[in-house]
């Protein structure tokens, strides 16, 4: 006969019943994994086309002709009503160059209308628009936004003119383009037409010239560089704005690289980013080193795998939770109030989709766990709805008073130190908004102090000389996605509390393993915790 507290062991059909969802979505990450690490291998080579072996399309550049620059003005994005803003004979695609140029503004751009710039490169001492072997992009040189350059700044000055003048402050205002990045693959390469890469065929324009065919020069404008901070407000006033103009020859790896990253912040919009959340990850991507980028990707697709672990991990532990003897109810409140301001604190700055779902979804988790806890029941009948509370043992009660007396002393310190964080918020930061001066001293406080809401399972674990209660496994995930979020935070987060708070998670978690070596479980006996380790078989053999 089994003793009261141990729990039949698991079928093997069970088990592999749940852990049959896992497998798959290990297997999609996998698959996903290859197929980005093929398509990275395909930047990285391009197998050239060998006479012979297939039909070859070669490089005009090959010929070395000599080429112009020529880059133009318009009101319109076609070939009418041209004004020369540069031209650079003898144009060495080799070369890299930076000039600064004043572009007279028209009357219409003026009066908040949009000018496009027209970049030729063609043949020297021809003119673009009448030489057949020319190659054109058309930008903007002017967009349209809000009133101050700095689109963070947004939402302050809508609330500040709100009341007096709304449809204006609303109202986009044209701001010129001060930088101008063009880039073209200056590699003689020879493509096969069979295996040319997509992204590459949407650049390339084919002639046939005697009894091959040939590509012209490949010409990129990178919209990669365009950043909000170098936005300028056009004014009726202003008759001339310079433009910086830079030119690089790129190889056929970064040509396609870059490519590849500009399609990636134009479909960023389609996922509900705004136009600071772009201008941040451009801003991540022209400014850094792409191996450095490339480490980035991998580090995050492993965050996301362990993250995903965690999340399966921990829903299963608290779904079969049925005492809740050495678990601390202060600290799933404390996790539960903090995903709901900074729930709160991204639904104000409107952050995008992508990132408010999965904190919605944790917010949900966080408030059933506190349901768990809290032994809360809800009994639906026709007519109303019932709440019921349940009671707690003598265990368990005894776990909530060591709960409590940790609670207790860690409040000496966080609230004196909390409260007068927000008072000096509120005098210094002078803000106008008292809903936002709240949430913004509260999510202030969660990222200073909330590392210290493990402290109470801390007291608890050494009150009880017991750790057999935790989810070791979730802990483990997460102290892995902990340690990777902080170093990546301590080298690129400007926000001074979260730099703060990089590796205060990790000291705690040790001090957990320390706890779990120093009160290692016993297997021959029920613990005080309601958990049961015998042996099967000699249980069996009773």
């Amino acid at each position: 006969m089994f003793p009261s507290c141990y729990s039949k062991p698991t079928s093997s059909k069970d088990l592999f019943k749940r852990t049959y969802l896992t497998k798959i979505l290990l297997g999609v990450f996998v698959v996903y994994m290859s197929h980005t690490c093929w398509v990275i291998y395909g930047f990285v080579y391009t197998k050239p086309c060998e006479k012979g072996k297939g039909d070859c399309i070669f490089s005009y550049l090959a010929e070395r002709p000599r080429l112009q620059l020529s880059i133009f003005s318009s009101l319109r994005p076609d070939h009418s009503e041209l004004n020369l803003i540069i031209k650079i004979d003898d144009f060495d695609i080799h070369s890299k160059f930076e000039r600064v140029v004043n572009v007279s503004l028209p009357l219409a751009t003026r009066n908040n209308g949009t000018l496009h710039t027209l970049v030729y490169v063609h043949k020297f001492g021809v003119s673009p628009l009448q030489d057949n072997r020319q190659v054109h992009h058309v930008a903007q040189l002017s967009t349209y936004m809000m009133s101050r350059g700095n689109l963070s700044s947004a939402k302050e000055v809508l609330k500040k003119h709100a009341a007096t003048a709304p449809r204006e402050v609303d109202r986009p205002i044209s701001h010129w383009r001060s930088r101008l990045t063009l880039n073209m693959m200056s590699e003689d390469f020879t493509f096969n037409r069979g295996t040319l890469p997509s992204d590459v065929r949407r650049y390339m324009r084919v002639f046939q010239d005697e009894n091959r065919m040939v590509y012209l020069p490949l010409l990129h404008i990178d919209e990669l560089s365009v950043r909000v901070k170098d936005m300028m407000e056009i004014n009726g006033s202003t008759t001339k704005l310079p433009l910086t103009i830079s030119y690089e020859g790129l190889s056929l790896r970064q040509f396609r690289l870059w490519i590849h990253m500009q399609d990636v912040m134009f479909s960023l919009k389609r996922f509900g980013f705004t136009e600071v959340n772009i201008d941040e990850i451009k801003g991540v991507l022209v400014d850094n080193n792409l191996y450095l980028l490339a480490l980035t990707t991998l580090v995050t697709a492993f965050h996301f795998i362990f993250e995903f672990l965690a999340f399966k991990n921990d829903i299963s532990f608290w779904r079969k939770k049925k005492n809740m003897v050495g678990m601390s109810r202060k600290t799933v409140l404390w996790r539960c109030f903090s995903t709901i301001v900074i729930l709160l604190k991204m639904l104000e700055e409107r952050s995008s989709l992508l990132g408010l779902i999965p904190v919605g979804i944790g917010t949900t988790i966080e408030v059933w766990k506190v349901k768990k806890v809290s032994k809360i029941q809800l009994q639906w009948r026709t007519s109303r709805s019932i709440v019921h509370v349940g009671k707690f043992d003598e265990s368990e009660r005894k776990t909530i008073q060591h709960d409590t007396q940790a609670m207790k002393c860690l409040s000496y310190l966080v609230y004196p130190l909390s409260i007068s964080g927000a008072i000096f918020s509120l005098v210094y930061l002078r803000y106008k908004n008292y809903y936002s001066w709240l949430i913004n001293s509260l999510v202030s406080g969660i990222y200073a102090f909330g590392f210290l809401s493990m402290a109470p399972q801390l007291f608890i674990n050494f009150k009880l000389k017991s750790v057999g209660h935790l989810q070791w496994n979730v802990l483990m995930y997460k102290a892995v996605n902990t340690f990777v979020n902080d170093a990546f935070t301590c080298v690129f987060s400007t926000h001074p509390s979260h730099q703060l708070g990089c590796f205060r998670d990790e000291i705690l978690f040790l001090l957990y393993l320390y706890q779990r070596r120093l009160y290692s479980t016993n297997k021959t006996r029920c613990r005080e915790y309601g958990s049961c380790h015998h042996n099967h078989r000699k249980l069996k053999a009773q």
